[in-house]
């Protein structure tokens, strides 16, 4: 049966039912349903269109495949209803929209699969559960950063003040060598305490509070951003602007959240090495305004959504729940201190970072909420 008899079907038993499809038009979780042998969509309602960011129309010819991806679980849901094992089967997923988009949004969501009486058609419905998890999320963060800055504290003291006195006796060292050919081993102490003192000064540097507070525009600041990286970068790169022109300007420390934002994109620059020197290497710099936002348990009305994403290897497994700790790295060489800074930096304006990665995107998060007479603190 095509797909298109199957839509006429399902409308020809909406005719006899008629409050089964105004039923569903109404609901506030998104429905599809879709035929269950080619997984063909054959009706979405509302909410199902606003989930996904397509209208009806643009769904009609989609699979659950393209909608979703290759996702074993859901699959397996859709079998056990199809092979009428189990009449309704419900679980909690990650679902990944539109996978043939370089911008995917993960979506953390209750997911419900049933049989309807006609049993060519199956429904699928699904609600976001990303709240919940965002405010647990953010406890866990606030948490983290609290234990960083007591990790900073610690290493000042215990780190910083024996430097110095090594720094200082190797000086002093050198000075009393009877070879000069030695002093090539004191030049090493005296250099290596240097770079330790640089990297204890790096950790601190991000406790600072934002001390110039101004409006301005997000996307001159990612402007700036995309020409640095480019710079570096000039072959092999694209980064592309998807941009909300009406955007308003955010209020404070201009550098601060042009380093959060340089650290992410130029670490992404590094994992896509592959991908530059193959040409295909993308960066998504995504803007828009999001609305009635809930932040460190705090609800603001307006907030400066800013998505990263690029079309990289992804994010090894075992680190991806410790990228915002201090010297954690996937990189070989890597400091370890990019995202630490960009964490705190956005945090220090009442915002939240969050990170989602799987092979061929990897997407950075970042809301800075919008306030009445703002103050970055």
């Amino acid at each position: 049966m095509s797909a298109g008899l199957l839509r006429n079907s399902f409308k020809g038993a909406a005719s006899a039912a008629p409050f089964f499809p105004t039923l569903l038009d109404q609901m506030p979780n998104a429905i599809v349903v879709f035929e269950a042998e080619s997984q063909q969509l054959v009706y979405a309602n509302p909410a199902a269109e606003s989930a996904l960011d397509l209208s009806r129309k643009s769904l009609e010819g989609q699979t659950v495949q393209d909608l979703f991806g290759e996702t074993g679980a859901l699959q397996d849901m859709i079998t056990e209803v199809k092979l009428g094992h189990v009449s309704a089967q419900r679980q909690e997923m990650v679902l990944y929209a539109l996978p043939s988009r370089i911008h995917q949004d993960s979506i953390p969501a209750h997911v419900v699969i049933a049989a309807l009486e006609d049993p060519d058609l199956i429904m699928m419905e699904w609600f976001p559960i990303d709240q919940q998890l965002r405010s647990e999320r953010d406890e866990r963060v606030t948490q983290q950063v609290e234990a960083n800055k007591q990790l900073m504290r610690n290493l000042a003291h215990e780190i910083k003040n024996p430097l110095g006195g090594i720094r200082g006796a190797a000086q002093l060292l050198e000075f009393e060598l009877p070879e000069k050919g030695l002093r090539e081993y004191t030049q090493v102490i005296i250099k290596e305490s240097d770079r330790l003192q640089t990297l204890v000064d790096r950790l601190l540097a991000p406790h600072r509070k934002a001390h110039v507070i101004e409006a301005f525009s997000m996307h001159e600041a990612l402007e700036r951003v995309r020409s640095l990286v480019l710079a570096e970068f000039p072959k092999g790169l694209k980064i592309i602007r998807n941009y909300d022109t009406s955007l308003p300007d955010v209020m404070g420390d201009r550098e601060q959240l042009i380093q959060a934002v340089l650290n992410i994109v130029h670490n992404a620059a590094q994992a896509l090495a592959e991908e530059i020197q193959a040409g295909v290497a993308q960066i998504e710099l995504n803007t828009r305004v999001a609305r009635s936002v809930t932040i460190a348990k705090q609800r603001y009305k307006l907030a400066m959504d800013l998505h990263i994403i690029d079309n990289g290897p992804g994010i090894p497994e075992d680190i991806i729940e410790r990228i915002f700790f201090p010297l954690v790295t996937g990189r070989e060489g890597g400091s370890g201190l990019g995202l630490t800074l960009a964490q705190t930096f956005v945090q220090q304006h009442q915002g939240f970072i969050a990170c989602n990665s799987r092979p061929g995107c990897t997407d950075f998060h970042i809301q800075i909420p919008y306030r009445r007479q703002e103050k970055a603190s």
